[in-house]
Parts: structure tokens; sequence; C-alpha cells
């Protein structure tokens, strides 16, 4: 059985999560917890999100504050993270997860189709991290993590603007860096690889993709929501103290 870490630097510590509901999320929020954290998250699928929350509490720890929120309303985000900061303190961690690979041809993008693609998949990241400067730079400490993935890198066609956008998650990791870290804050990306969440299994795994994982990646088991937690938690974590500024992959050694 795999033995997984504790990080008594994260007990009590105020996480905020994006898209935090299923996935990647539902995992990032269990894993916290499970440190003793204090969960906060958004998501627009409500009913998975409340059952998690009920699940996390069933299980002895912090039962996690939820937030139905569409992130691309700026104004609506921005209001709730200051709702649920009201309730349970200013962010110590804020993991900006929430995103979606919808697929896309070139030659049908409208220009109102790519302002949505890159309202949901890059836009709440900068407005994220907006709102909690101030609430960390008065703890004189913080942590960002900005979720990618590796799409573009291994340059992967079908969805040119959630590519575009996830190029520039890490653009925006670098240029914040400078800026927070001067009030310890540290900003880091995870870029994950091709991760088996149930989304994924449902749309797009068949047995030519089963073939792609054996092929690209490294190491042959596949890539679970809890390797990206993991990793996440670590960053976040104490233990992450001197990273900033850097990219995570956690892709079973794909790219």
């Amino acid at each position: 059985m795999t033995q997984l870490a504790k990080f008594p630097s994260l007990r009590g510590k105020r996480v905020f999560i994006t898209g935090g509901g299923t996935g990647i999320g539902e995992a990032m929020v269990i894993s916290f917890a499970e440190q003793g954290a204090r969960v906060a998250f958004v998501d627009i699928a409500r009913d998975p999100s409340l059952a998690l929350c009920r699940r996390v509490k069933e299980a002895g720890y912090p039962e996690p504050l939820f937030r139905a929120c569409d992130i691309t309303d700026i104004a609506a985000l921005k209001a709730t993270m200051a709702e649920l900061a009201g309730a349970i303190g200013d962010f110590d961690i804020l993991v900006n997860n929430a995103a979606n690979d919808q697929r896309h041809e070139t030659q049908d993008v409208t220009v109102e189709y790519w302002d949505q693609r890159i309202a949901i998949n890059q836009r709440p990241m900068f407005f994220t991290c907006q709102a909690v400067f101030n609430g960390m730079r008065e703890k004189g400490a913080g942590a960002i993590i900005n979720v990618g993935s590796i799409s573009w890198q291994v340059k992967n066609a079908g969805y040119p603007v959630y590519a575009t956008a996830k190029a520039a998650t890490h653009g925006l990791t670098r240029g914040l860096a400078r800026e927070f870290g001067a009030h310890g804050i540290r900003v880091n990306t995870v870029t994950p690889g091709w991760v088996m969440t149930e989304r994924q299994v449902e749309l797009w795994l068949d047995d030519a993709g089963e073939q792609d994982i054996k092929r690209n990646q490294c190491l042959p088991t596949k890539l679970m929501p809890q390797n990206i937690a993991s990793m996440v938690l670590f960053l976040a974590a104490d233990d992450g103290a001197m990273c900033t500024a850097q990219e995570f992959i956690v892709d079973g050694g794909w790219v």
C-alpha cells in the first residue's frame, strides 16, 4: 500500500481551490482536508461538490466550504472569495485548478468562442491571484499553485485555444513570482499529464489512448488525480519553502 506524506505545516491553513468538486480538484480538496487544512472551493457542479463535502465530513476531517460559482464571472468569483475569506480568514494557499479542455478545430473558432475559452482557462487565474494578494502580504507568506497542462508541450492538436491558455499559465506564474516573492508569497505551476479523471476516461480513453499512454509515458502506471494533489501539497507546505517561479511536471515521464 502506498504511504503518502503528512505535512504538519498545512494543519489549520486556509486553502482556496477553483474547480474543486470533481476530478483533480476533488483529490485536492480531500488531500488538504486530510492534512487538517480548512478548505474552501468553488465549482459549477453543485451536486457532486455537496456530496464531496459530506464525504469529507463523514470521514472525520474538517468539512470544506463550497460555493457554486461560475468563474467566468470575475465579479462573482471575487465576491465569493471575499465571502469565504470572511468566514474562515484570509487564505494562506490558492490553487488555480479549474479548466475545461473542450475539443475544437482551428477553423471553427470564432471570436466569441475564443473569449469563452480564455474566460474559463486563463482569465480567472490572474484575478484569483489578485484577490488573495493583500491577505497573503499582510501575513508575510503564502503559496499559489497554478495548474497547467502538458497539452501544448507535447504539441497536441484538437484544442488550440485551450493549449494557448495553458501555455500562458507558467508565464503568469513567473511574472507574479518576482512581484509576490518580496512579500514571502511563493508562486509555482504544477503541470499534469493525462490524468485518469472520470471525465477523461468517459470521453477520451479508448484503445488508441491506452496505446498512447504505453508509448509515451516512461512509467507504465496510469496517472491519477492523487498524483497531482501530492505535488500540490508539497508546494503548499513549508517543505516547499524555497520553491517559486518553477514548473513541476507530473506526467509519468511523457514530456
